[in-house]
């Protein structure tokens, strides 16, 4: 811990000595990191492949590096109107005052991202965070051995150690690294450790960004086309093998739909999913038995399994995506984050029926709705909570730039993304330059309520009714 504590000084001290960098050196640390991935994405590739057992190289660029090159483009193009200070207006009693918001830096924010994503959900943050003018300590998961360290050595090759700082290890050096007096800590995890990460961050009254996950639904109106329904809900499902904190978690469609829905299902699958090679794995062996045993114990209680593909998956870590159908309410997949190719499908009587089961749970992370009834859609988005949603698709929410993405409730607090994100790493402060009315000295700033308290201050309260 004290090595830590020497090393976060160090760092703070580097900020102190530059506290408002330059929108060029904000601009050049952001581009750093887009040529680290661009000079050596097949490196990562490989890495990120390697850690998974399977992950096809295109789903790594898609799902991995396009978001981080969408960051670097989009806040190259914003960055300097973002650095502007806003004026906002000032009450009349005020005189020819001028009032502002003026972002300023933190300090040093550290970072604390997952495996499923572990090069985007590290980086990403990182963009806005160097946006903002602070500088970075990232921890990265240690369920991804290889990328971490890979991508830690990357770093300290572009970064030196007081811009972008990388500490590698498991669990007691994640928990060290917590509950250091960071000015923001910004965690992407499970909701159980977000909790301890929060707790440890209380001790020194850090502001904390959490990115955590939950049980997001995908609601099938009875208006949908189920083609086009089951076609996206299996991509969402199946990209990186459900390991994605927005993938749809559960499906609710009416009990007549079901039969003909999971055949589209078993199709859209077949033609997404057909090459086994292209299938991620489950990042590790603990994983596969959280999946396995989510399956178990359904089937144990009475639900009925579907596979969704006739080719048997590949690498040492074999799972075979499944829908779940007739699921009593006591099983723990309808109660757990599942994050792995697992469907469950649960049966709604209308859109009401879908609104009142969503609301019984945790606020999600995402919500999916596919339809044609507007009326219906705007139902389920006034009366229902979650971070976000993507209409008649999946995903999508995510990689739209201007968009915050965040979490509500136990699915996180705080977003990030485009100007969002750089809000969430500065310091927006209040300023407020006093002059008198015509820029004058008169009637300036307090001066008509200052006691001793008389007719004059009567007669300004009137005024200001």
């Amino acid at each position: 811990m004290n090595r830590f504590s020497l090393q976060l000084d160090e760092i703070k001290a580097a900020f102190a000595a530059e506290s408002n960098p330059s929108l060029n050196i904000r601009l050049e640390r952001i581009a750093r990191i887009e040529k680290m991935i661009q000079v050596n994405e097949d490196k990562i590739c490989r890495a990120v492949s390697a850690d998974f057992g399977v992950r096809h190289p295109i789903e790594t660029r898609l799902a991995e590096f396009q978001m981080i090159y969408q960051a670097c483009q989009f806040t190259r193009q914003h960055l300097k109107e973002w650095m502007h200070p806003e004026q906002v207006d000032t009450p009349i009693t005020l005189g020819s005052s001028e009032a502002w918001i003026q972002n300023q830096a933190l300090g040093v924010v550290g970072i604390m991202s997952p495996w499923n994503y572990p090069v985007q959900l590290a980086l990403v943050p990182a963009i806005a965070a160097f946006a903002a003018g602070n500088r970075v300590w990232l921890k990265p998961s240690e369920r991804c051995l290889r990328t971490s360290g890979f991508l830690s050595n990357l770093i300290q090759e572009y970064f030196h150690p007081t811009e972008f700082c990388v500490t590698t290890g498991g669990a007691e050096v994640a928990e060290q690294f917590a509950a250091l007096p960071f000015d923001h800590l910004f965690f992407t995890g499970n909701e159980s450790i977000g909790k301890k990460v929060m707790r440890s961050a209380a001790e020194h009254l850090t502001s904390i960004t959490l990115e955590l996950g939950g049980k997001s639904p995908a609601i099938v109106d009875s208006t949908a086309s189920l083609k086009d329904a089951a076609a996206s809900i299996i991509y969402g499902k199946l990209l990186n093998s459900g390991q994605t904190c927005i993938a749809p978690d559960y499906v609710l469609i009416e009990q007549s739909k079901q039969d003909a829905f999971i055949q589209e299902l078993k199709v859209a699958a077949q033609e997404q999913f057909s090459n086994p090679d292209e299938l991620t794995g489950p990042i590790d062996d603990a994983q596969l038995q959280h999946w396995q045993h989510l399956v178990a114990d359904a089937l144990d209680r009475g639900a009925k399994a579907i596979s969704l593909l006739r080719t048997p998956a590949t690498g040492t870590r074999r799972f075979e995506p499944v829908v779940l159908i007739d699921i009593p309410a006591e099983a723990r997949i309808l109660h757990e984050e599942i994050f792995g190719p697992i469907l469950p499908i649960v049966t709604i009587a209308n859109t009401q029926a879908a609104i009142e089961l969503i609301n019984k749970k945790p606020h999600p992370l995402a919500l999916y709705w596919f339809g044609k009834d507007k009326k219906n859609m705007q139902k389920v988005l006034k009366e229902t909570r979650s971070g976000g949603v993507t209409i008649n698709e999946t995903l999508l929410h995510i990689t739209v730039e201007s968009l915050p993405f965040g979490g509500t409730g136990a699915s996180g607090m705080g977003a990030y993304h485009g100007k969002v994100g750089f809000d969430l790493f500065s310091h927006r402060k209040s300023v407020l330059q006093v002059r008198g009315f015509l820029g004058l000295n008169l009637w300036k700033g307090s001066k008509l309520a200052r006691p001793p308290y008389g007719k004059t201050v009567e007669r300004l309260l009137r005024f200001l009714k």
